[in-house]
């Protein structure tokens, strides 16, 4: 029951996790939305002391449950170790607790918390290596196959589904969170727990506690036959056989070794006091080669049938479940790749960023400096915006953290999506009222990119546009006569910076390529106007 209880918990709250960063309509977070606020680190950094204090409880009575029950890369990690599992089993051994690794990556980890240096924070965190996995990798495949039933769905006059944008966010981030997926599942496919128990942070500081819980797995010496089942199906290699230790240390009290045991040897609970004799009386040498060896009702077929399988046929039909998904994936992705055209006449070049002074944080963040020292770079901003403002940074100081940028849209004064789903407190929750006076940047006009100072009609005259102060929503642009001495001279346009809030707007709007001629610079602390 221990274990079938730990995986339908591990299940769901995979699941549920999941489901929060492949959402893009917003309805899961009011639903879903706790379950990136019970995630330890993310709890240190929001300074959640509730949270804390259970989870450090939980691990106090029942173990590192968090890690295998909680933590979603940890479930990701069983996950892809069941697979391997189903190919190949008893392949685990017992190995000794990698010290030099695990110690030093931990109190590196804490210095860099302590100096506010977020960038190599989010390669070890893995909660917010999880966000970025699943953000950069999962999420688009989420959207093709959303697109792909939108495209059935359109077939048969169904407006079930709707079609949504797929786009790479950040050349950077996709590669980062591919070589990380493939780190982390090589590790998994052939150790199980191996970045469990000798990187991640979390697991080491819940090792410390994990040693004094309450309940804990033993090893009954009086039952045990030293048949090694159990080491051979504990992923987390804590399980010494042959003196009948458990490194409690490193143990995510999955169940494996209790259910693999063949005579109730192994137990989860308090130790129990083992016979007189076991523990005074010494093993002659007769006896100890004896006890090495097979007992008469462990025969050596049941031997033979526990660590031989026999060989597995291939099943075609899943190979042509998983052919067909690829391809319909496939499918969904070309059908992304259409070309943007001006009237169906020319092709429109996309956007270039502007190269800023100052990145722009997202309100609510109200500084740089609040965004580098709270945020997990978990990505669940970025891949719940629903304006696509936000991408990640590829900044080596900022690595992977949330940035703002106006290619593909603008920050809506009503939009407070990023600061009710960030788990941390490096975006705070705000209200609409409060998001349209906050400043997180300035507007700024280059002369010699705006259109009616360089393009002219075939009559001679500068071509008039105004996008920009006809789409700003607080007014803070209007169109001013460039000479006003000559009245054929352009209007352009005059930014009203103590009215400016930085929603970008005016940058997406404008339509000059390939880049605009008006563009945000950010503001390293944030203004309330």
């Amino acid at each position: 029951m221990l274990k079938l209880i730990r995986r339908i918990l591990a299940v769901l709250c995979f699941a549920a996790v999941t489901l929060l960063f492949l959402d893009f309509t917003g309805t899961l977070h009011h639903w879903l939305g706790w379950t990136a606020k019970v995630q330890f680190f993310p709890a240190v950094l929001a300074a959640n002391f509730i949270v804390i204090a259970v989870l450090v409880l939980l691990t106090l009575i029942f173990g590192r449950i968090y890690c295998s029950v909680i933590c979603p890369l940890g479930v990701m990690q069983d996950l892809i170790s069941w697979l391997h599992g189903k190919r190949k089993k008893n392949r685990f051994s017992y190995s000794k607790e990698v010290k030099w690794l695990r110690y030093p990556v931990l109190v590196v980890f804490l210095a860099l918390l302590v100096a506010g240096v977020g960038s190599i924070l989010t390669l070890l965190e893995p909660y917010g290596t999880y966000g970025m996995i699943a953000t950069n990798l999962f999420q688009p495949i989420y959207l093709w196959c959303n697109n792909l039933f939108a495209a059935i769905a359109e077939h048969y006059e169904s407006y079930a589904f709707y079609s949504v944008d797929v786009w790479i966010k950040s050349a950077t981030a996709l590669a980062l969170s591919l070589g990380l997926f493939v780190v982390i599942g090589i590790l998994a496919w052939r150790g199980g727990r191996t970045y469990c128990n000798t990187i991640c942070p979390v697991g080491t500081l819940l090792s410390f506690v994990s040693r004094f819980s309450f309940l804990k797995v033993h090893i009954d010496d009086d039952k045990c036959i030293k048949c090694g089942l159990c080491t051979r199906n504990c992923k987390s290699s804590c399980i010494n056989h042959e003196n009948g230790t458990v490194d409690h240390s490193r143990c995510v009290t999955c169940g494996n070794c209790i259910t693999k045991c063949k005579k109730d040897a192994i137990y989860y609970g308090r130790p129990r006091k083992t016979s007189q004799n076991v523990v005074t009386r010494p093993a002659s040498s007769a006896e100890e080669g004896k006890s090495m060896t097979a007992p008469e009702n462990f025969s050596e077929k049941s031997s033979e049938s526990v660590f031989d399988k026999p060989k597995e046929t291939i099943d075609k039909g899943k190979r042509a479940f998983l052919i067909g998904t690829g391809t319909a994936v496939a499918v969904a992705a070309l059908a992304q790749t259409k070309k943007k055209v001006d009237g169906g006449l020319a092709a429109i070049k996309d956007k270039e960023v502007p190269k800023r002074k100052n990145p722009i944080t997202p309100p609510g963040s109200w500084s740089a400096r609040n965004m580098a020292r709270h945020c997990t770079a978990c990505q669940l901003c970025v891949a719940e915006c629903p304006n696509h403002v936000l991408v990640p940074s590829g900044d080596i100081l900022t690595l992977m953290q949330p940035m703002m940028t106006y290619e593909r849209g603008y920050c809506r004064p009503e939009c407070t999506r990023c600061s009710q789903v960030c788990p941390t407190g490096a975006i705070k929750p705000i209200t609409h009222e409060e998001k349209s006076s906050i400043k997180i940047g300035y507007a700024v006009w280059d002369h010699f990119l705006c259109i009616p100072t360089r393009v002219k009609d075939k009559d001679g005259n500068p071509i008039s546009c105004g996008n920009c102060a006809n789409h700003c929503p607080t007014g803070a642009i209007t169109m001013i006569q460039l000479n006003k001495n000559d009245e054929n001279s352009p209007m352009v346009p005059s930014i009203n910076r103590n009215k400016c809030i930085g929603c970008g707007n005016c940058e997406y709007i404008c339509p000059a390529r390939p880049t605009a001629a008006i563009h945000v610079e950010g503001l390293e602390d944030h203004r309330t106007i």
